[in-house]
């Protein structure tokens, strides 16, 4: 996660993961099954990834121990906080992941994904419910950069009122990219979906602030903390 105005521990965020029971840890095993269903069909060869605001890299090290398709994985996870970047290099050494690499850089700007991209799968988990809509939608309008033709986009939003959701999927198609999957408003507070770009890429154009990481305390004045 990228911090810049909220100071949240972001490492002690992570523990809610370890609870089977909490949103945090639904919403991952959501999205690890998307991951794994992407790897499954996913051509031969190289599966090149990239990974915004990763934390501790749990969605794709998750999906991809185990995955019969795991040595092909060659990921960059972006990351701003040292010990989740820790984290996530200690959990990919010790699950046998050698393609998968966590940096320290800040996943709001182009740079971080020079000589990463294009890429074949894009995470974007637990980042729209942390910036503003128009950000969002800035993001959206700038992830043909990041994308290869076919690429998969996985991404998250809390849905708590007002839900942006139809917005997002409505700027996801204005960019080239077709819904795949998008989990059901009775799945819970949290928000999975999934695009596949059929658009036609984009050069990474280097020094593009993508968004602002504002935090949910922020956004939305003290709620529970869903992103």
């Amino acid at each position: 996660m990228e911090r810049q105005q909220t100071q949240r521990d972001w490492a002690a965020w992570h523990k809610e993961y370890d609870d089977p029971h909490s949103p945090l840890s639904r919403r991952l095993a959501l999205v690890r099954r998307r991951i794994a269903e992407i790897l499954d069909a996913a051509p031969a060869g190289p599966v090149r990834t990239v990974s915004l605001c990763a934390g501790q890299g749990r969605d794709l090290i998750g999906a991809a121990a185990g995955h019969p398709r795991a040595a092909d994985v060659r990921a960059r996870l972006v990351e701003l906080d040292p010990e989740n970047v820790w984290a996530a290099r200690e959990a990919a050494l010790s699950l046998g992941l050698p393609g998968i690499t966590a940096v320290a850089a800040d996943a709001s700007v182009t740079d971080a994904y020079l000589g990463a991209v294009p890429a074949d799968l894009v995470l974007v988990c637990g980042v729209f419910g942390n910036i503003t809509d128009a950000d969002i939608r800035r993001t959206v309008s700038l992830l043909p950069r990041l994308c290869a033709p076919g690429a998969h986009v996985v991404w998250t939003r809390n849905r708590v009122p007002p839900d942006p959701t139809p917005d997002i999927c409505r700027w996801f198609g204005e960019h080239g990219f077709q819904a795949r999957w998008l989990s059901p408003p009775e799945a819970g507070v949290y928000g999975v979906g999934v695009h596949r770009f059929t658009g036609t890429p984009l050069p990474l154009e280097p020094g593009v602030r993508m968004f602002t990481f504002v935090g949910y305390d922020e956004l939305r004045d003290g709620a529970p903390w869903p992103s």
